[in-house]
């Protein structure tokens, strides 16, 4: 070979490797990137041009459908989160189909879990508006699948995540550190947990008769002490049970109520007929139950993922559906969240911390 084939082909080796680095650094700058600043710290910008990614022409299963209820106000529709110091990438739901083909994720939780299994169906499902589907909702296991892709997308309603058990007398006992039923969250590539609204029900919300540590039963106890023991059983069974090298494990942080107008200023008032976010990117209210999940998840050995969506969420005082739920002008929903909406930033979010490590 003469010298100068020999420099040509030297040339393009080192071309192809400096191409190849370029596209790896591109790739680590879209997931590290967002790593090196809080992708859950920013605020909420209002982007007229900026659309949902479906609606109800186009996702046939939404639920919270605020629109379809009767809702006035569409601004609620075009905020979209924008962290501090850093951008992170727009859903892809194509993307996601792919990176995630023959995958099983599940959604483990209450109502808040399936607000954002419903968003994350939704927004797989106008990615490829074309493709057949599977879904099926049910009172114990709803499932959302796309032959196509080999990929399922399931919601496993359980709203304490630890047993909630009936005794002879026909009362209903919570057994804080008891979890008998932790074999149906195996086998997902990735589950993401959730557990908080239903600890601080009382009267005809309230599902239990009981708490129980041991053998000690009592009629009632500190709600968030009685979290925090049921939040260590499940800890503890994630890291009893889990093997890290095959299911990643996310917990889905707790998900604000905007029922009483004090805590952004405005006393006396809810949820209902409000229009814009919290100004800035402070809500000057702090959540106990986000503090001990932190510090639980802190404890553990098992890596767990926390999406820290508490405080960007406390901002959305106007995207409940309030008296746009289906229930009627008597139900105001301050708790729940209008599809589209803030479970769909929760999903971008997924979303992004899942691009590093597929």
């Amino acid at each position: 070979m003469e010298f100068h084939q020999v420099i040509l082909l030297l040339l393009l080796v080192f071309l192809v490797d400096l191409s190849d680095r370029n596209v790896k650094a591109n790739a680590n700058h879209n997931v590290n990137g967002a790593s090196k600043c809080n992708i859950y710290q920013g605020n909420w910008i209002y982007d007229n041009s900026s659309s949902p990614l479906y609606g109800t022409s186009t996702c046939p299963f939404i639920g919270l459908d605020c629109q379809k209820f009767g809702r006035p106000d569409k601004k609620y529709l075009h905020y979209r989160w924008k962290p501090t110091g850093c951008d992170i990438p727009r859903f892809n739901g194509l993307d996601f189909l792919t990176r995630f083909k023959g995958k099983k994720i599940l959604f483990v939780g209450d109502s808040l879990s399936k607000n954002m299994w419903l968003s994350l169906s939704c927004m797989l499902h106008a990615a490829v508006p074309n493709a057949s589907y599977n879904f099926k909702l049910d009172k114990f296991l709803s499932t959302f699948t796309i032959p196509e892709y080999g990929i399922s997308v399931n919601f496993l309603k359980n709203g304490f995540l630890v047993d909630l058990v009936m005794d002879k007398t026909g009362g209903r006992i919570l057994k804080l550190d008891s979890i008998s039923t932790g074999n149906l969250w195996l086998g997902s590539d990735v589950v993401i947990f959730n557990t908080f609204h239903w600890w601080s029900h009382t009267g005809r919300a309230k599902t239990w008769n009981y708490f129980q540590v041991g053998d000690k039963v009592v009629k009632e106890m500190d709600r968030m002490k009685a979290f925090k023991i049921a939040l260590k059983t499940w800890a503890k069974w994630v890291d009893e049970n889990i093997d890290p090298s095959k299911t990643r494990v996310f917990y889905q942080g707790v998900s604000p109520v905007h029922a009483d107008g004090t805590e952004w200023g405005e006393p006396g008032k809810s949820c209902l007929g409000e229009t814009e976010p919290v100004n800035g990117s402070n809500y000057p209210h702090s959540n106990q139950g986000e503090n001990i999940v932190k510090s639980v998840i802190r404890g553990m050995a098992k890596p767990v993922s926390l999406l820290d969506v508490t405080a960007m969420t406390e901002l959305r005082k106007d995207s409940h559906p309030s008296i746009y739920a289906g229930g009627g002008s008597s139900l105001n929903d301050c708790s729940h969240w209008c599809l589209p909406g803030v479970p769909d930033a929760w999903n971008q979010l997924l979303y992004t911390n899942l691009l590093g490590n597929v």
